[in-house]
């Protein structure tokens, strides 16, 4: 078996469409609040889950160093998940379209340009949260109960996470 390599391409709302939502404020202005003193830019992701959800931080203890191998992706059944950083850092991204199954020649590779974050859809395959430094912190949305939520494949080949251009 070949080797699969993934090489991540930025992030574009275009490009992601088909796993989920790019959080990220466009530069026009926004609607106007709190006296006009700041620019609005609402409903960038659609919250998706069966429960309530709700907000978490997860900080990187370990970064992941690249090219990096991996085998294992995973995927949300009950709800949409998203992450976006906190302090302004680019981070990758490897995700998979949605279904019951997912081939690793369907995986796809994205680089943030360190102020957007993401939302995965509800189902869509992805690769485990990768931070690139130690200590990196994410603002988590999804459902508040984790039971059941989350599905893991192993491939029999691994796949390498190459740097991005």
């Amino acid at each position: 078996m070949a080797l699969l390599r993934l090489k991540p391409l930025p992030l574009t709302a275009e490009r992601f469409a088909p796993y989920g939502d790019v959080i990220a404020a466009p530069a026009a202005h926004g609607a106007s609040m709190n006296a006009a003193r700041f620019d609005r830019y609402t409903n960038l992701a659609r919250v998706d889950a069966d429960t309530d959800a709700g907000i978490s931080i997860v900080r990187s203890r370990t970064p992941t160093e690249l090219p990096h191998r991996f085998d294992l992706v995973e995927r949300h059944p009950l709800g949409s998940q998203a992450f976006i950083p906190l302090g302004g850092f680019p981070f990758i991204v490897v995700v998979g379209p949605p279904g019951e199954s997912i081939d690793p020649a369907d995986l796809r590779a994205f680089v943030t340009n360190g102020s957007q974050g993401v939302n995965y859809h509800r189902g869509t395959w992805h690769m485990p949260l990768i931070a690139l430094a130690d200590g990196q912190q994410f603002l988590v949305v999804d459902r508040a109960s984790g039971d059941g939520n989350c599905e893991e494949r192993h491939f029999e080949q691994a796949i390498v996470l190459e740097r991005p251009a």
